[in-house]
């Protein structure tokens, strides 16, 4: 995806929506000073119109007409105008203008209209007006009905609209110039935390893990998630990390022991003539740690693929019964049992479903056997009960051995972990079970817990949700609860 800017983005959009807006803005103020113009215009063409009325006088003449006084008309000289009496008799005309036709005149109905002259445009006004000549004579005077077209250029007019549409968009533009400009500024400084946060972030390498936020950006309401993320997300790396680099110095620790051992016993061997039975002997000791070894990088294995499995929606689907995987791993466990002194109980009344291949549910289950087996004392007892509660299959091994120290507990799921510290090559496994059952309960979305109280022993708590089987109701095990030794 192409990179962008946010910052570029918001001021972009904003001066989109402002650049619309004066559009508006403009285009109104164009609508209303158009209107508001020449409505004064119109108002100045009635008032001239009404002084030519005035300008018409008695003619002096038998017939008691009319005629327009000269001397009495003050119009400029760029506007036209012509007055007509009732009879159609011309009164008077403009210098600036031929004069208009009859067909012309009916086009006005006491209104303005457009006048084209000589390619300049005229704005007319046709008024028909009543004219009372001699007013102090006896009977009141004579009214007389006349007829005027006044008309005057409405260049200025529109210059004028021009004008003050002119201003509306400059100071628009204006506006919008000095928005971006502030914009652009409170976006620099509100920005300035986040800027902060990611150099403070590009710090953090696999050498230096100190990360500490801005006090600015954890005051943000907007950044102080992403703070509270980052925080998170660097601490579990970092765990991730120093446990990753631990287990390759563990392995590589382990595998190191079992070659140095294998070595140093061919070595042995070697070093003078010995008998059949002590090359055999020797022979031995070497395949014991290769199998070590092999047990080591098997479980290593088993771990990455326990680790690397897909959760979610790819489990739909899977389904294994966990009471038959507990009888079998019983079975297979028997004669461990039995040579400890451990009575095995298991309590599985009927099928229980989970999410799990059959092979993953028997590697858990056995490692979790096998460590209570193994830490169990001779005429105790390993209880397992499986049930089913709220869509959850919960598993229980009870042992009744020495227990974990609660220092120790809380590390049982490292790898490589184990409470002797000094390593003894007779005890405490690989330090890998624990750390296999984990990753595979946390692929099936579940939940493993321990409690252990020293001298007591030690219980193992499974939570794996149920799968969801087609079946309306599951079927019954064909395992009945019974005690195993």
């Amino acid at each position: 995806m192409k990179p962008y800017s946010i910052a570029r983005r918001l001021i972009t959009t904003v001066l989109l929506v402002e650049l619309i807006s004066a559009v508006c803005v403009t285009g109104l103020a164009w609508l209303y000073e158009r209107h508001s113009h020449f409505r004064s215009f119109d108002i100045l063409l009635r008032g001239r119109a009404d002084s030519l009325l005035g300008s018409v006088q008695d003619a002096e003449d038998p017939e008691d007409n009319v005629m327009l006084s000269k001397s009495d008309v003050n119009v400029p000289s760029e506007d036209i105008y012509e007055v007509w009496d009732e009879k159609g008799r011309l009164l008077g005309r403009s210098p600036n203008w031929d004069g208009t036709t009859r067909e012309t005149l009916s086009t006005h109905v006491d209104g303005y209209s457009k006048l084209n002259i000589n390619g300049r445009h005229y704005r007319s006004l046709l008024l028909h007006g009543l004219r009372v000549v001699d007013p102090g004579d006896k009977g009141g005077g004579v009214p007389h009905h006349v007829t005027i077209v006044y008309g005057a250029p409405v260049e200025r007019v529109w210059h004028a609209i021009f004008g003050a549409v002119k201003f509306y968009a400059i100071a628009s533009l204006i506006l919008m110039l000095v928005t971006g400009l502030v914009m652009a500024w409170l976006l620099h400084r509100s920005l300035a935390p986040l800027r902060a946060l990611a150099n403070e972030a590009a710090g953090v390498s696999v050498n230096a893990w100190h990360f500490t936020p801005p006090e600015d950006a954890r005051a943000t309401r907007e950044l102080a998630p992403l703070v509270k993320a980052l925080e998170a997300t660097l601490q579990r790396l970092q765990h991730s990390f120093f446990q990753q680099r631990r287990f390759v110095s563990d392995a590589a620790h382990e595998l190191k022991t079992g070659v140095a051992v294998v070595k140093s016993s061919l070595q042995l061997l070697g070093i003078k003539q010995r008998s059949a039975a002590e090359y055999q002997a020797g022979l031995e000791r070497c395949e014991a740690d290769c199998g070590r070894m092999e047990e080591i990088v098997a479980k290593m294995l088993a771990l990455a693929r326990a680790e690397n499995t897909e959760t979610g929606p790819s489990r739909i689907g899977l389904s294994t019964d966990v009471s038959e995987v507990l009888h079998k791993s019983v079975d297979q466990f028997s004669s461990m049992a039995d040579l400890r002194g451990v009575r095995v109980e298991l309590s599985a009344p009927r099928a229980f479903h989970i999410a799990l291949t059959t092979e993953e549910c028997s590697l858990l289950l056995s490692n979790l056997l096998l460590n209570a087996l193994q830490h169990s004392t001779r005429d105790t007892r390993v209880r397992i009960l499986a049930e089913e509660k709220n869509h959850l299959v919960e598993v229980r091994l009870q042992d009744q051995g020495d227990g974990i120290p609660s220092e120790v507990l809380p590390h049982v799921f490292e790898r490589f972990y184990r409470g002797d510290p000094s390593r003894n090559r007779n005890t405490g496994g690989t330090g890998l079970g624990l750390s296999i059952c984990k990753a595979i309960v946390d692929a099936a979305g579940g939940e493993i817990t321990i409690d252990s109280t020293p001298g007591l022993g030690t219980t193992v708590n499974l939570f794996l949700p149920s799968a969801k089987m087609k079946a309306s109701a599951p079927a019954e095990s064909q395992y009945e609860s019974v005690p195993r030794s």
